[in-house]
């Protein structure tokens, strides 16, 4: 492990005093928006396998998302699922390997994404600092709720086991899944890899690499919104939603990664709630936190947690 890490790093995000007032005035607003729920089949992109499906559903803001739904073509009448979260640049794959392996596979695109992005669409970089000096009106104020309203619309469906879901993905996909994980008691296994939206407000200082740059960028077009900047992301920072999460979950960091810090992993880990959790630092590996190595722990995992 490399000397230079701190594993028992201290970080800077402090937790506001109505970080639930104001996540409950936010749930409380989507659950008056109805999911209108739609589902239709892609042939084109379906095989003797899977079979596969571009769903759609209603958020916050009544913003339209989309993602990709995959079913086994031979399969019980009820399933176990996972709902996979994308990173900050690419788009959501087409999740087939999962349903080969038994799942209902939802592979959603929040707002932003190109398959969503026809009501809101900051661009690539700009996500990251669209609205940040106001919690009503920053980015992920949305796109958190666009991830936590896919729970609802796998609920919806009839084959799935709602006693048997989980949630995964790596990067903005790790932070989105510590979220997710954290607002969504329906979630009962979760994997977050190189967790991304987790010690802003350190991460900013410890790496000068994009997306986080994008935030330091802001800030030296406009020193004086510096601490509007840090109480707002207070509010968004996974960290501060992680001692909400009570289900298995286990989290990988690269330690050489110059994107997410480590530094930040540690800390974030420490603040998980669940006390069935299990860290994997990947020593030599940056960003990719030991994806190669690591995707079979999660397949196993999973595996053993929603299907006993």
């Amino acid at each position: 492990m490399a000397k230079s890490i701190k594993t028992d790093y201290l970080t800077k995000v402090q937790k506001p005093g109505d970080f639930d007032q104001f996540w409950n005035e936010v749930l409380s607003e989507a659950a008056n928006i109805p999911l209108n729920p739609s589902i239709h089949p892609d042939p084109l992109r379906s095989d003797n396998d899977v079979e596969v499906f571009q769903v759609f559903y209603d958020s916050i803001d009544h913003v339209r998302i989309a993602g990709w739904y995959c079913l086994p073509l031979k399969r019980p009448k009820k399933l176990p699922a996972i709902l996979l979260l994308p990173g900050y640049q690419s788009d959501p794959q087409i999740p087939k390997e999962w349903a080969k392996l038994g799942y209902a596979a939802l592979s959603v695109a929040p707002r932003g994404k190109l398959r969503s992005n026809r009501q809101f669409n900051p661009g690539y970089p700009g996500l990251l600092t669209y609205g940040i000096i106001d919690r009503n009106v920053y980015s992920y104020r949305g796109f958190y709720v666009d991830t936590w309203r896919s729970v609802d619309y796998l609920i919806s469906r009839e084959e799935v086991d709602q006693n048997r879901i989980g949630v995964t993905g790596s990067s903005q996909g790790g932070g989105l899944t510590i979220t997710t994980a954290a607002m969504r008691q329906e979630i009962k296994v979760a994997a977050a890899g190189a967790p991304y939206l987790c010690g802003l407000i350190d991460s900013i200082e410890l790496t000068d690499t994009y997306p986080y740059q994008e935030i330091n960028d802001y800030i030296a077009s406009n020193p004086d919104r510096f601490d509007l900047i840090k109480e707002n992301l207070a509010y968004f920072d996974g960290i501060n939603f992680a001692d909400k999460i009570n289900c298995p979950i286990i989290v990988n960091i690269g330690l050489r990664d110059n994107v997410c810090p480590p530094e930040t992993g540690f800390a974030l880990f420490h603040s998980i709630g669940s006390t069935r959790k299990n860290l994997y630092p990947y020593a030599g590996h940056g960003h990719d936190a030991g994806r190669h190595k690591h995707n079979n722990i999660i397949v196993d995992f999973f595996n053993k947690e929603l299907n006993p």
